[in-house]
């Protein structure tokens, strides 16, 4: 029988372990994004996409947590393992092929701007992650609710 709230059970370290995923992962695209780029935009700081997977981070971490305090053989980490991966294959998946037509559609809409038939207006093709990005947000929030929540 699974009880809520059971000693060790800390809801606080739980919700600080996930979002403290999330917001580190975020941080370092926006320090790995200035020292590329040699500029700083703080709008990385919410952009989807890039390195690592602050998607990842979150639900790998969630799930991590979940299975911290109520075991790894229990129906609440299942639960948080299932989303978790859904989660990770939509960002290396969906999104990402949807980047990748975003790049093709502008090339042509460069190609037709050079010719002046229309306007330029671009689409955003940082959607998604390459597998690394999402296996590297994923250790990243396993780790940080590993630290916090043991």
């Amino acid at each position: 029988m699974l009880v809520l709230n059971n000693p060790p059970f800390h809801a606080e370290k739980a919700f600080v372990a996930v979002f403290l995923s999330w917001f580190v992962a975020q941080a370092l695209k926006v320090i790995l994004g200035g020292s590329r780029q040699k500029k700083f935009d703080v709008r990385w700081l919410f952009d989807t996409g890039g390195m690592p997977s602050a998607h990842s981070a979150t639900v790998s971490s969630l799930a991590a947590v979940i299975g911290l305090y109520y075991g790894f053989n229990t129906i609440p980490f299942l639960i948080g393992l299932i989303l978790c991966l859904i989660t990770m294959f939509d960002a290396a998946g969906v999104r990402r092929h949807f980047g990748r037509q975003a790049k093709i559609l502008n090339e042509i809409i460069d190609e037709f701007y050079v010719k002046g038939a229309v306007p330029e207006k671009r689409l955003k093709e940082l959607l998604g992650h390459t597998p690394v990005e999402v296996l590297l947000g994923a250790l990243l929030g396993i780790f940080i609710a590993w630290i916090l929540c043991r």
